[in-house]
């Protein structure tokens, strides 16, 4: 096993001082495909905690290689030889459900950046386990929204066999009031759509959905476009970020995709966010670099009133979100996962930089399903 010990950060710890007092236990995609996703991940929840000051926080960080038996050993490794407090930093709903059962079982609490796995947010839920992004259902209901009333009536719709490819179809037709001209699940990985597009070419469908994420969006909106099929694509922002977006380029204009955030959200702290990420490293944030950004936020605002080893009074502090979130309102369900505001972007060229714009709100003040089914 090829595995990567890329960095122990402590958070503003100056040269002499005690070791932190809190640790946590990264564990994200830094290398290979998907990569980028997990590099904005950590720069983002890293920006934040160099914001906060705290001395106190020491924050190991793993590559998985997006490859799950690397993840459940590292996992192992963080709890039983770093006591780690928390983990955090998974991109992958499969990694995820690898881990974070072991991990709450473990008494270790999680919060999740990103995977929001059906799973784990209904029956397999935990008081232990946070999401800080959204169940995995939440941008593809919006995009289901936002297709009906964009008067579309006969979606072909697409995604990848892995648990969040599953959710995904489910979540978009939770909210399309349409018809399907077809549903396919593709290869996880995958990045010759041609037998895809030829299927679409072939229906008579008036729309296409698709959750592709990472390079695999990338290979089928390069291929959509040169296809010349031709009908409108919505999609969920994984699809349509801005690492993405450089790499599609034109063949990405005009076309509409659901976030919970977005660059150009109007408040003094998610303005603040965008100036302070693009000073650092150089590039524009994507909602990946939020997120973690937003997990650290929670992480330190928690820590404000209690510490990990106080389980209940630090859970409560986490329920309570307490923190400026760069999308604005954000609270949690009674499952832990957030309630938020959906908002559908389209994709734009500015200043030579393809990036997204809102245009209206696909879902307003939404949570999930599966709240329902989580009992503590």
């Amino acid at each position: 096993m090829k595995q990567m010990l890329l960095a122990t950060v402590v958070a503003g710890l100056a040269a002499g001082t005690a070791l932190a007092d809190v640790k946590i236990g990264m564990i994200t995609t830094l290398s290979g495909g998907g990569a980028s996703l997990g590099v904005d991940v950590r720069d983002g929840f890293l920006l934040a905690l160099e914001q906060s000051g705290r001395d106190d926080i020491d924050v190991v960080i793993e590559d998985d290689q997006r490859k799950p038996d690397i993840a459940v050993q590292l996992a192992d490794k963080m709890i039983q030889s770093e006591r780690v407090d928390i983990m955090t930093g998974i991109i992958w709903s499969n990694l995820a459900m690898a881990v974070v059962p072991a991990a709450t079982a473990q008494n270790v609490f999680y919060l999740s950046p990103n995977a929001g796995p059906t799973q784990l947010a209904g029956k397999g839920c935990h008081p232990d386990y946070f999401n800080v992004a959204w169940q995995n259902d939440n941008l593809h209901e919006g995009a289901g929204a936002y297709a009906t009333s964009a008067g579309y009536e006969n979606s072909f719709i697409l995604a990848p066999n892995y648990p969040a490819g599953a959710d995904a179809l489910t979540g978009y037709k939770r909210y399309f009031e349409g018809a399907l001209a077809g549903e396919i699940f593709t290869k996880l990985g995958q990045t010759d759509y041609a037998a895809e597009i030829a299927q679409i070419r072939a229906s008579d469908a008036d729309s296409v959905f698709f959750f592709l994420p990472g390079g695999m969006g990338i290979s089928f909106l390069k291929q959509y476009a040169d296809s010349g099929v031709g009908l409108p694509v919505v999609g969920p922002a994984f699809s349509f970020d801005q690492a993405i977006l450089q790499a599609v380029g034109a063949a990405a204009l005009g076309v509409v995709n659901t976030s919970q955030w977005s660059k150009d959200i109007d408040t003094p702290v998610n303005a603040a966010f965008v100036e302070s990420f693009e000073a650092k490293y150089g590039r524009l944030p994507s909602l990946y670099a939020s997120q973690g950004f937003d997990t650290a936020n929670l992480i330190v605002s928690a820590l404000e009133t209690a510490d990990p080893s106080d389980r209940d009074a630090f859970r409560a502090a986490l329920r309570a979100a307490d923190f400026d979130s760069t999308r604005g309102a954000f609270a949690f369900g009674p499952n832990q996962h957030p309630v938020q505001t959906i908002y559908a972007r389209e994709v734009i060229e500015e200043g030579g930089i393809f990036t997204n714009k809102i245009i209206g709100v696909a879902l307003e003040n939404h949570g999930d399903v599966y709240a329902a089914d989580c009992t503590y």
